[in-house]
């Protein structure tokens, strides 16, 4: 098995932004460094083959990319998460706000807005929201754009689903075809905008009500995590709502004082101060 100096993680992160204006120099070390190692042993490149591509051809970036930020999702994942946000935090939006905005910032292959767009079906509410759903990789939008994914994923979907409670049963949202593949109902994200957007170099282009950001930030070294929260910050209306993954925390950011938690179990915050 190969290793990598941090030297050599250090030189790919600066060509990559010198060359490329993608910036991975604040991410966890660790974490980069095994996708980094995981992308050499696909591409069976050395870490001077890997610097080489990177300088010598363009189109590498876009593999690289799909690689490092690749994200194992699932639907409804955390089924518990998903009720409170039914039963409390988007009630509690609505008292406010009969129409209202939601960012699914770093949103992958899209399995987690599939799961909004049919909580919100299921309220009877999904006209009444606009989602915008990012992330920094072309590809990966791509596939959460076609909401097309493998058949034999949907059992467990399905479980997550159960134990969410829905009100229906998931097979009613997808049709599967001759492929294997399960292709979800499109009239779901009618109101959904994918867009190509940056977390760590990206600017403010919004204001929310909700914004999602679950297992992303366990990637960034606490300067970055500053950083990310602080355009979170600035993108949620007053008294608007921070949803983060379960093993992620605001504790030690800078901008932690201007939330209150809301849920700790389920790491849902709430903006009390601009």
């Amino acid at each position: 098995m190969q290793d990598i100096e941090i030297a050599d993680l250090k030189r790919i992160t600066e060509l990559i932004f010198q060359r490329h204006h993608y910036d991975f120099r604040n991410y966890a070390m660790s974490s980069f460094k095994r996708r980094v190692l995981r992308i050499m042993e696909l591409k069976k490149l050395t870490i001077d083959g890997v610097i080489q591509k990177l300088n010598e051809t363009p189109s590498f970036i876009l593999e690289f990319l799909d690689e490092l930020t690749v994200n194992v999702t699932e639907m409804f994942r955390d089924p518990s998460f998903w009720r409170i946000l039914r039963e409390e935090i988007i009630p509690s939006i609505l008292l406010n706000h009969k129409q209202f905005k939601i960012w699914h910032a770093g949103c992958s292959s899209g399995e987690e807005v599939v799961s909004m767009t049919i909580l919100l079906k299921e309220m009877g509410i999904l006209n009444d929201v606009t989602i915008i759903a990012t992330d920094l990789d072309t590809n990966i939008l791509e596939r959460a754009r076609m909401a097309t994914y493998p058949a034999k994923n949907m059992e467990l979907n399905e479980k997550n689903y159960i134990r969410f409670q829905g009100t229906s049963s998931l097979s009613n949202y997808f049709k599967v075809d001759s492929n294997g593949m399960a292709i979800f109902d499109p009239t779901l994200l009618a109101n959904v905008s994918f867009r190509k957007h940056d977390l760590v170099l990206g600017d403010l282009f919004n204001k929310f009500d909700l914004i999602l950001c679950r297992n992303v930030m366990i990637y960034f070294n606490q300067t970055l995590q500053n950083e990310v929260l602080k355009k979170f910050h600035g993108s949620l209306f007053k008294y608007g709502y921070l949803a983060i993954g379960s093993k992620e925390s605001l504790i030690w950011c800078d901008y932690a004082n201007r939330f209150i938690v809301v849920n700790n179990e389920e790491k849902i915050y709430k903006k009390i101060k601009d």
